[in-house]
């Protein structure tokens, strides 16, 4: 067997490698395997709405309004929030919001700013 990694979008095993590219003939996935394994050191890439990498201190403005849990606030559209965390899980946004304090946002509903 070769010691070429699956595909990462089908996890096909069939993968081979042309021009320096990895490329799966199940799905016809093609990906550059230095960005793979530079990717899997730095973690997910976290994209907002919009699709721009964001990047831990970013600051970002909310694009819908948002209820929070177990409160009647809301997060009004146009919120600027500023000096962004980023972390796993759920919500990929740690952050301060003025007026309401620290929570957690989801990326896809907010832009950067």
């Amino acid at each position: 067997m070769s010691d070429l990694p699956n595909c990462p979008e089908c996890d096909g095993e069939y993968t081979y490698e042309d021009r320096g590219l990895l490329v799966c003939p199940s799905c016809g996935h093609e990906w550059n395997p230095e960005s793979a394994a530079a990717e899997e050191t730095t973690g997910p890439v976290v994209r907002d709405a919009n699709g721009n990498i964001l990047q831990n201190g970013d600051s970002v403005t909310v694009i819908k309004d948002l209820k929070v849990k177990g409160s009647s606030s809301v997060v009004k559209v146009g919120t600027k929030v500023k000096n962004i965390r980023l972390v796993e899980g759920d919500h990929d946004i740690d952050c301060k919001i003025p007026g309401i304090g620290s929570m957690g946002l989801k990326s896809e509903f907010v832009k950067k700013a």
